[in-house]
Formats: structure tokens, sequence, C-alpha cells
């Protein structure tokens, strides 16, 4: 039932709109559950650069504003730093010992060493040094972390339209959607519990040894496999949701719906473009934090004065703000050059 301008009362038929929703979504989406579909059914244009040279356009346009890009990432570090604060030099320095004693018959030489480098640094990026955060503190960084990204939408959006804008406006400007971008996030959280299903698992079934039996382990990484390819499958369809919404007057489940349309027939190659992404992020991780690390253990053996110096976790936590600045600029730049290819659904 909806009300007209003039006063009266139209009566809608709830059978009929759910058909039409139906037919909508059917035409949408072509594809059927269980039944094949024909190539050139399902062939989707999608022109996008080469994956170095669309990783040289990210970096050229943010390093033509890297003033305004490194003063929003000094910015989430302030931030962070006052109301999340930051890893734990003590951590560290447990896990370095802890590291060193059980790994000295292994990890022996140079390659040894760089190894345990590289353990400490998958240790900080999966958040092993953040351990001992309040729950406050969690929900503060989800937060700053939420309006960086939003700022960094928004930033581009303005500059890529010719405006010419400061952190502050962005800043300002940015954060009138944080309520809906949070709720697409935490859609796009439930999407990943299929994968955190899988990694559970694989926790048990490492203690209970049940990966060394021939038969139960292939049924193991089966379902794993298949749990981890629902998540990955979800996530890929949702993820330029988070740049959808930031569009005025967008509801989250219209930029789910409207993100999902978007990847149609393109989810493989936008998954290997974020894939790219990651890879990239994660080798310049190795390259900055294990020279560090290594320094650092070796000049804290040298001068143990040293070790109390929370050299590692402010580099991490600089780190961690140029990540995140620069995720959100790929993820919006390759958003808007799928955008740019308007092809119907395949």
């Amino acid at each position: 039932m909806t009300k007209k301008k003039n006063g009266s009362v139209k009566i809608t038929n709830p059978i009929k709109t759910t058909k039409k929703r139906v037919r909508d979504y059917l035409k949408r989406r072509p594809h059927r559950s269980f039944r094949f579909t024909r190539r050139r059914d399902y062939t989707r244009s999608l022109k996008l650069p080469k994956y170095w040279a669309f990783t040289f356009y990210v970096h050229k346009t943010l390093w033509a504003n890297k003033k305004i890009f490194l003063s929003l990432a000094i910015f989430y570090a302030v931030m962070t730093l006052l109301l999340a604060g930051i890893a734990s030099q003590d951590t560290f320095n447990s896990l370095s010992d802890t590291l060193n004693s059980t790994g000295s018959e292994v990890l022996v030489g140079v390659w040894g060493k760089i190894g345990g480098a590289g353990l400490l640094m998958v240790s900080a990026m999966t958040g092993g040094m953040s351990s001992g955060l309040s729950d406050v503190q969690q929900i503060y960084a989800g937060l700053i972390t939420l309006l960086t990204w939003l700022t960094s939408v928004w930033l581009l959006r303005n500059i890529l339209a010719g405006h010419k804008v400061k952190l502050r406006d962005g800043i300002y400007g940015a954060g009138s959607p944080i309520v809906s971008t949070f709720l697409v996030a935490l859609i796009l959280l439930v999407q990943l519990l299929p994968l955190a299903l899988a990694i559970i698992g694989f926790g048990a079934a490492s203690i209970s040894g049940l990966l060394s039996n021939g038969v139960e382990a292939m049924l193991f990484w089966i379902a794993a496999g298949l749990l981890a390819s629902l998540s990955i499958y979800l996530v890929t369809g949702t993820l330029f949701a988070l740049v959808i919404i930031t569009l005025p007057g967008m509801y989250p489940m219209q930029a789910i719906k409207a993100s999902g349309d978007l990847v149609i027939g393109r989810r493989i190659r936008i998954l290997l473009r974020l894939v790219w992404m990651a890879l990239i992020e994660l080798i310049a991780w190795a390259l900055i934090m294990i020279p560090l690390i290594l320094l650092d253990n070796w000049l804290s053996a040298v001068w143990p004065v040293i070790g109390s110096v929370p050299v590692t976790p402010v580099v991490l936590l600089l780190l961690s703000a140029l990540t995140i600045v620069w995720t959100s600029s790929y993820i919006y730049l390759l958003y808007r050059k799928v955008v740019a290819d308007d092809a119907e659904p395949a």
C-alpha cells in the first residue's frame, strides 16, 4: 500500500511485487544454478590496463597528490595511537626470543634469520603483536579504519573530478555514510564466516591428527576448499559495495545489489586483480619489515637498551596506515575502471 501525492492510497499486490522483483533479478543475473551456460552467454567485456600498468597508474595518482594522502596516513596513525594504541614492544621482544630459542636448530644461517624475521612480520600483520587491545580499542580501530577508507574514496572522487580539495574537507565531508558503510562491512564479515570455519577446522584437524589420515584428510580439504571458495565468491561480489555505498542517497542493500550486478561475468578477473594487490602489498611489507626486524634484533643484541625502544611497532603503525590508503585507492580506481566498461550483464 502506497500513498500518492494527491492523498489517495494505492493498494499494491504483494504477489505481483514479488514476481516483478524475481523477474528483474533473473534479468540481471542470467546464470542459473546447476545449469550449463554457453560461453557466448557469459562472456562480458572488461577492458583494464595490465597488472603492472594499473599498479603504476594507482601509484602515479597517489604520488601526484602525495601531500594530501601522506597527511591522511599520518592522521590515521596519530588517531590510532591516541585511541587504540600501538603494538607492544614487549610482545615483539617475547615473540623474537621465543622464535630464537625454539627455532635455533631450524632457523640457522642467513636464510634462517630472514625466515624468522618473515614469521615475525606475518605475526605482526595478523595482529599477533596487538592481542592486548581491549574491546573499546578494537572498536576505535575499526571506526578509524572505516573513516580512512571513506576519506580516501571521497578525496579520489573529487580529485579525479577536477576539484581542489584539502584533507580537512575530506575528513569532514566523507563521514556521512559511515553507518551504512559499517553495515556493508558487517555483511562482508558475515560472508567471511565460511572461511573462518575452514581455518578453525584446520586448526582442530591439525591437533587431532585428522590430516594424517588419507580419506579423512581428503574429505576435510574438499569441505575446507568449498567453504573458502564460498567466502571468496561472496566477498568479491560485495567488495565494490564499500565504494558504491559512498554515493549520495545509497542504501546498504542497494549497494550490495549494484556491486553484485557489476561483477557478473567478471568475478575471476576482478579477483585476480585483488590478489595482485595483496601480493604487491605483501612484497612491500617484506622489503621494509624484514630488514627492520633483523636490524632491530641485531641492535638489541649489541645494545640491550635498544630493545625497549618501540621502533618496530611505530614503523608497523605507519606501514599499516599507508597500506589502508593504498588498498582503498586501488579498489576505488579499479571500481572506476570496471564501471567505465558498461557492458550488459553476462
